[in-house]
């Protein structure tokens, strides 16, 4: 694999993962492009987790500080020595050339912050679908502004922040909604990054069973507005 010359950390951030990591790896290890390194945040795993892990020379695993996704994924950052930032869930996985188109498209825009793509759903064969999940979303391409579809320069973070771990499951939501309303400089790119599972056990939409994430993105939204507000120039 060519690595880049845009060094790039992949962040992962597992708990009890064993199911679904090797394959969530094994699409780590298949990019066209190699990231600089992967960090593995593991929040105390009891299964298999560290084990799987332990199978790939270039995946470096370190404890989680607190409690929730938006810790582990602040944790990987700041130990990162990457320029630019990948976000991947366990249970997810990346087309081949996901690095390589945004790293290409960060190469040949200076000015941009980061870069999206688009992504896709699948189901889990043999789990049921949340009740929550709508299943005319399988299968059709969606810009992702979701954290697995994301590489973002370090400097973002720098400036608008990490995750605020005050979130149950918004957390990516506040985070894309402050990367909008400081006006960075966000790239779209047309090809699918993502393919991202969808099962009974994804917690963002078992929790919107009991409506916490309905709850959070209205929270969202206010808090967008009321930076708005505070900063009418901002870039829409």
């Amino acid at each position: 694999m060519m690595t880049s010359p845009l060094r790039v950390t992949v962040v992962m951030a597992v708990k009890n993962a064993a199911a679904y990591l090797a394959e969530a790896l094994d699409s780590i290890a298949a990019q066209t492009r190699a990231p600089h390194e992967v960090i593995l945040v593991d929040g105390g795993s009891t299964d298999d987790t560290r084990a799987i892990a332990a199978r790939y020379a270039d995946v470096r695993v370190i404890q989680e500080s607190a409690h929730g996704y938006a810790s582990a994924w602040n944790d990987g950052i700041r130990a990162s020595t990457g320029d630019a930032i990948a976000l991947l869930d366990s249970d997810d996985r990346w087309a081949p050339e996901k690095l390589k188109w945004q790293t290409d498209a960060l190469a040949a825009d200076p000015d941009a912050d980061c870069v999206i793509g688009h992504i896709t759903f699948f189901a889990e064969p043999g789990r049921p679908l949340p009740p929550s999940f709508r299943p005319d979303l399988l299968g059709r391409p969606h810009v992702g502004r979701m954290p697995g579809a994301l590489l973002a320069r370090r400097r973002v973070f720098d400036t608008i922040g990490l995750f605020e771990a005050d979130w149950e499951v918004a957390n990516d939501v506040d985070w894309f909604a402050r990367l909008k309303d400081h006006g960075a400089r966000v790239v779209i790119l047309p090809q699918v990054l993502l393919e991202k599972r969808v099962h009974d056990r994804n917690l963002s939409y078992l929790s919107a069973r009991t409506s916490i994430i309905n709850t959070e993105i209205i929270r969202a939204l206010r808090r967008s507005i009321h930076r708005q507000r505070q900063t009418p120039d901002a870039r829409s």
